[in-house]
């Protein structure tokens, strides 16, 4: 294993004091909790909260800023953070307006939020969840009951929390995230796995011919694996299995997300956003607005995932709603 790390039972904590240091101006720490909060607060509006395992940076603590989250829930890498954790993460945030738990479809997840909430409650928040499942490689994993919830948890940030910024109440907000989540999907693949630091070894083998379609954030077996194909056929596949939904039609708008998995060149996002684009315009389905880049990884693991939201007036003016945080800043 090749890191540039120092004790790997140290890395968040150590990566959190980084991250305050780094932007100051964003963020704050909850003190003796690996949770970051807004450094100017949240009050008077409904917060947002959204977490898990670490190892999925910029996701979650570079979104928490003006126009996404209030609060960001880092638990160990690749585990679920602890019900007391994201109960300290509401309580930090709140603004007095109740609040909105994001949760991506992982069962150590949604167990634990929902727990947090319920201790939250008795101590007289109003909060709401929603769970994202946006991810149509498999119907259950290895972590999951239904579908898992992958980079599509963006737009979901996003838009309830431009909701939310534009102070909105928590049953509007919660709509507008529930509305994303009706309407956005997502499919990845991997070149290579990733390395848990405290694991010291790759979490599974492929060899240097073969790609897995379908894999989970983390590192979780996908539909099947294959000879490695050019970016164009490959994303043609990733992009062929959403529009299989059938959510996603002639005259449609959505807006586009390219994620990177952690170890993939922007360069060959960039090509694989040429096939989406080539894709969706001879189906005359219109792009309003294209992401690329690392939003939601998988540590040091090479690959890449495409995401599609389906948008509606109310939706496209959440998502080109101004936002500003350490990983996401849009004027």
């Amino acid at each position: 294993m090749k890191k540039m790390i120092n004790n790997p039972d140290n890395i968040v904590d150590e990566m959190l004091r980084g991250m305050v240091l780094a932007h100051p101006e964003y963020v704050k720490r909850v003190e003796d909790c690996d949770v970051l909060v807004r450094a100017g607060g949240s009050q008077g509006k409904v917060v947002l909260i959204s977490g898990g395992g670490s190892g999925h940076e910029p996701a979650h603590g570079g979104f928490v800023g003006k126009g996404m989250l209030d609060a960001a829930v880092a638990g160990a890498m690749f585990t679920s953070p602890t019900p007391d954790q994201v109960y300290e993460a509401i309580k930090a945030a709140d603004g007095g307006k109740g609040a909105l738990l994001v949760i991506k479809n992982y069962t150590g997840d949604v167990m634990n939020f929902e727990m947090a909430a319920e201790m939250a409650a008795d101590e007289g928040i109003t909060v709401e969840k929603v769970v994202v499942n946006d991810d149509v490689a498999v119907e259950n994993s290895t972590w999951t009951t239904g579908r898992r919830g992958i980079a599509g948890t963006i737009f979901v940030h996003k838009c309830a929390g431009a909701c939310a910024e534009e102070g909105k109440d928590l049953a509007q907000v919660k709509a507008v995230a529930e509305k994303v989540i009706a309407n956005v999907r997502s499919m990845g693949m991997a070149l290579a796995p990733c390395t848990v630091p405290s694991a010291g070894k790759p979490s599974f083998e492929l060899p240097e011919d073969e790609v897995e379609i379908g894999m989970g954030i983390h590192g979780e077996p996908g539909t099947h694996r294959e000879k490695i194909r050019s970016v164009e056929d490959t994303t043609a596949h990733l992009l062929g299995k959403i529009l299989e939904e059938g959510i996603y039609n002639e005259g449609d708008e959505v807006a586009v997300l390219v994620n990177g998995l952690g170890a993939t060149p922007l360069q060959e996002l960039y090509l694989a956003n040429l096939t989406v684009s080539k894709i969706l315009e001879d189906k005359n389905i219109k792009i309003a607005k294209t992401y690329v880049g690392n939003y939601m990884t998988s540590i040091d693991m090479a690959g890449y995932s495409v995401t599609l939201l389906k948008l509606d007036e109310e939706l496209k003016k959440y998502l080109n709603a101004s936002a500003d945080t350490p990983a996401f800043v849009q004027v």
